[in-house]
C-alpha cells in the first residue's frame, strides 16, 4: 500500500475524511495532511467525495484543486478513520490554510453506480435460480464491468444464465427506487437482510434495497433507481476454484455496445 508508514505534514485540526459522496460529487474541504513521495502527493482531508475503495468497490478518481494547482487523484485508500487521497501532481506550500475544490470523475462514478446496484440485482436473481444456499464468495465492481463470485458445484448453464438475466433486467424495467436506511445490525439480519460472509459490520449498518426483490447491508454507491443501470449483460461464466463460480458482466452502454458489435458481425 502507498499510503502506509509515510511521514505526514500536519496542516490543520479538523475532524478526518467526513465522506460527502453519497449525495455530493464535488465539495470544498480543508487539508488536514499530507505527504509526498518520489512518484505520489498523499492528502487527507476534512470532508471528501471521493470513495475509498471497499467493499469490492472501486475507488473514485478525479481532481483536488488547491490555488492555481491541480492534483489528478488516482485512487483513494481507506487507513482507519481516514480517506488518502493518492494523487500525482505538486502544490503550492504557501496556501494550504486555504479551502481545496474537490471534484470526482462524475461519468465513470456512474458506470460504477450502476455496475454496483447490478451487483445486489444479479445476487438475487442468482440465488432465485440456483437455490438460496448460493452465496457470494467475492465481488468487484469496476466502471466497465462487474465481477461476481458465487459458491455453487456446477457449471451454470446457458438456459439457467438466460433465466438470470431474464429476472435481472426484469427488475431494471421495473425502474424500483433504491431504498437506503440505517438500521441496528441485529434487527436488519432479523429482517433478512443479506450480510456478506467475512465482512466487519458495527452496530448500525446501512441497507440498501431495491423494492422488495434484493436487501443487502452494503456502504457502496448506488443508482436511484434500477432503470437507471439501463441493461445487463452476462459475458463470462467460469471455475475459480473448487465449488466457487465467477460471473463476468456488464451494464448500461458496454452492454449496448456489446449488442452493437454483435449486430455488425450479422449485418457485415
Amino acid at each position: 500500500q502507498i499510503s502506509q508508514n509515510l511521514s505526514w505534514v500536519i496542516v490543520s485540526d479538523k475532524e478526518d475524511s467526513t465522506f460527502l459522496g453519497y449525495e455530493q460529487f464535488e465539495s470544498h474541504a480543508y487539508i488536514r495532511k499530507y505527504s509526498k513521495t518520489d512518484d505520489y502527493t498523499i492528502l487527507v482531508l476534512d470532508q471528501t467525495p471521493f470513495y475509498a475503495e471497499s467493499g469490492g468497490q472501486i475507488s473514485d478518481t478525479g481532481l483536488i484543486i488547491i490555488g492555481d494547482d491541480s492534483l489528478t487523484v488516482l485512487d483513494c485508500q481507506k487507513s482507519g478513520n481516514e480517506i488518502h487521497h493518492i494523487c500525482s501532481g505538486d502544490f503550492n506550500n504557501d496556501i494550504l490554510s486555504d479551502p481545496v475544490l474537490c471534484k470526482i470523475d462524475f461519468d465513470r462514478r456512474q458506470r460504477i453506480r450502476k455496475n454496483h446496484t447490478a451487483t445486489h440485482l444479479l445476487h438475487a436473481a442468482l440465488k432465485k435460480t440456483l437455490g438460496e444456499h448460493v452465496h457470494q464468495a467475492g465481488s468487484l465492481v469496476h466502471p466497465n464491468y462487474l465481477r461476481f463470485d458465487l459458491t455453487y458445484f456446477e457449471k451454470i448453464s446457458k438456459a439457467q444464465i438466460r433465466e438470470i438475466e431474464k429476472i435481472v433486467n426484469s427488475q431494471i424495467l421495473i425502474n424500483s427506487t433504491l431504498n437506503v436506511s440505517i438500521k441496528a445490525y441485529d434487527e436488519a439480519i432479523k429482517n433478512g437482510v443479506v450480510a456478506l460472509f467475512g465482512e466487519k459490520y458495527g452496530d448500525q449498518v446501512r441497507v440498501v434495497s431495491t423494492g422488495k426483490f434484493s436487501n443487502e447491508l452494503c456502504g457502496g454507491t448506488h443508482v436511484n433507481s434500477t432503470g437507471d443501470i439501463g441493461l445487463l449483460k452476462i459475458i463470462e461464466e467460469s471455475s475459480l476454484a473448487s465449488g466457487v463460480r465467477r460471473i463476468v458482466a456488464v451494464t448500461g452502454s458496454a452492454a449496448l455496445e456489446l449488442f452493437q458489435n454483435q449486430s455488425d458481425l450479422i449485418f457485415d
